[in-house]
């Protein structure tokens, strides 16, 4: 069985506020972004070279990184040991890894911030970053980048000097991304074998409303299998968010990611009722499970399993192989949207040096080699060669015989959190020239108008919870089909205005327009 991929979770916590749940898209190889051989050169030598007489010169330190990850894997003390050889003599540090289980993650993370416990690196973003900048958690970036993450800086602006400048708060970094797929496009994915069954015309589906024909044909000929399933928490939730930059949790959003600057609320936008009657449409007609609403079942186990045919999705580059892999099925998938880039992309993942840092010098240079030292980073993704992974090609790797998935004794998964992706090896499967792809992808999506904003909550604080609860209560219900837009959808507008969601927009909306005013837009 090939390497399994997910990004899922991650990105379940950083759109949290809007119930995306389990989405996926990426993993060891899956999601990415940059060409190693342009981002950076690779050496790591940035980070001792910028102390003058490289490691030698620096006294011992002990560095802690934490991130969340599915559990901690057999041979991490193994990795480690082999990480610690590197940045041992590299810049004189040996690092203390802490994974913290994903449903654990927010109470282990903010028990750790909020007490005096050495924390040095640790994962930011996921919908939570500038409610941790405003309560300090984060040193301010500017200038250890200036001196120990020059390679960071490099790496991030051959890509697109937006990006990095899409994390500033009032003019300062708190956090830098990874490097991975920092921009998304829309489709659907579907499984291979049907679609040549049926001879499915996939160069016909241009929009939702292409579907139906497809959704009745598998529905008349396979029983047994649901047409489509949610991808998250959702049918639509991904596809909505083509429509729209939602600025991270939907309450005011740009339509067309641009409309001159001036927010709308989503749900009363007739794109989103448009899209809402569609679902509803599928889901009478048999196309949506009718257990969609609670169903805990992810897209790929449904697939595998054989009782599910697709689910609409952001993607990217390699998305076919990445999802072939996870369902352990061959998909295809069309794309019908065009790639966009928002800040609440280059946001979701991230890395931050915390206030509770013993060197918050040495911090930064252990994410400098993160982003420059090819051999580091095929570590932390993927472990120890001959061990873990074996060489294909220069560039290319595979399971050593005897090893997959289910056995490795370091199958982390978190390509995509660590540093530059760009730097990874490519498995054994994806397109050869995948990062290379990746990076035109970032380079060449529409960019918000919005790109760089962040929005800061806490004048409207009480009002995102109320609203939040009003989401939770009628959002999942509404985008699985499972009840009449007509009755329901005025029902959730009322209760999110009686809520407050008008006056997070107004916020919302003075907060950009002051931010476009200082940006000359």
């Amino acid at each position: 069985m090939k390497k399994m991929r997910s990004v899922s979770l991650a990105l379940a916590l950083s759109l949290s506020v809007t119930a995306l749940g389990a989405c996926s898209g990426g993993g060891n190889n899956g999601s990415g972004g940059g060409n190693g051989g342009t981002a950076s050169n690779g050496s790591g030598t940035e980070a001792s070279s910028s102390n003058g007489g490289g490691s030698q010169t620096l006294k011992p330190v002990k560095l802690v990184m934490v991130f969340p990850a599915a559990g901690e894997p057999k041979d991490m003390q193994l990795v480690s040991d082999e990480i610690n050889k590197i940045t041992k003599e590299k810049i004189n540090a040996t690092v203390k890894l802490v994974p913290i289980g994903w449903g654990a993650w927010t109470q282990q993370r903010t028990l750790m911030m909020s007490g005096k416990e050495q924390v040095d690196l640790i994962l930011s973003g996921l919908g939570t970053y500038s409610q941790d900048v405003a309560k300090g958690q984060f040193l301010e970036l500017n200038d250890y980048l200036e001196k120990e993450g020059n390679g960071i800086k490099q790496a991030l602006d051959n890509l697109d000097p937006g990006f990095l400048n899409a994390t500033k708060i009032d003019g300062k970094i708190y956090a830098v991304p990874s490097i991975r797929d920092l921009a998304a496009d829309f489709g659907i994915t579907m499984r291979k074998d049907l679609v040549d069954k049926y001879n499915i015309d996939i160069t016909s589906i241009k929009s939702l409303d292409d579907l139906d024909a497809i959704f009745k044909t598998i529905k008349e000929n396979e029983p047994d299998i649901v047409p489509t399933v949610k991808y998250g928490q959702s049918i639509i939730d991904i596809y909505v968010r083509s429509a729209f930059d939602t600025l991270s949790d939907g309450f005011g959003v740009l339509p067309g990611n641009d409309n001159n600057l001036k927010l709308v609320d989503m749900y009363e936008a007739p794109e989103y009722k448009e899209m809402l009657n569609t679902v509803r449409r599928w889901y009478l007609a048999g196309y949506i499970a009718k257990d969609a609403a609670t169903s805990t079942e992810t897209q790929y186990n449904m697939v595998k399993a054989g009782k599910a045919f697709s689910w609409i999705s952001h993607m990217k580059p390699g998305i076919e192989t990445q999802e072939s892999r996870n369902t352990a099925r061959e998909m295809v998938s069309v794309h019908f949207k065009p790639a966009i880039s928002t800040t609440s992309d280059i946001t979701s993942i991230m890395w931050s040096v915390a206030r509770n840092s013993a060197d918050p010098s040495r911090a930064m240079m252990l994410l400098n080699l993160l982003y420059t030292d090819k051999d580091l980073i095929n570590l932390f993704d993927y472990g120890i060669e001959g061990k873990h992974y074996t060489k294909v090609s220069d560039n290319v790797i595979d399971f050593p015989q005897g090893v997959d998935a289910t056995n490795s004794g370091y199958n982390l998964q978190l390509g995509w959190m660590f540093g530059n992706q760009s730097l990874s090896y490519i498995w054994n499967g994806d397109s050869p020239n995948l990062w290379n792809d990746l990076m035109e992808f970032n380079k060449n999506a529409t960019k918000s108008k919005a790109m760089g904003f962040i929005f800061n909550a806490d004048a409207v604080k009480s009002e995102i919870a109320a609203v939040t609860n009003v989401t939770n209560q009628y959002k999942v219900a509404l985008e699985t089909g499972t009840v009449d837009p007509e009755t329901q959808l005025p029902k959730f507008i009322d209760q999110l205005k009686a809520a407050g969601i008008d006056k997070i927009i107004a916020e919302k909306q003075k907060q950009l327009d002051a931010w476009a005013a200082s940006n000359g837009n």
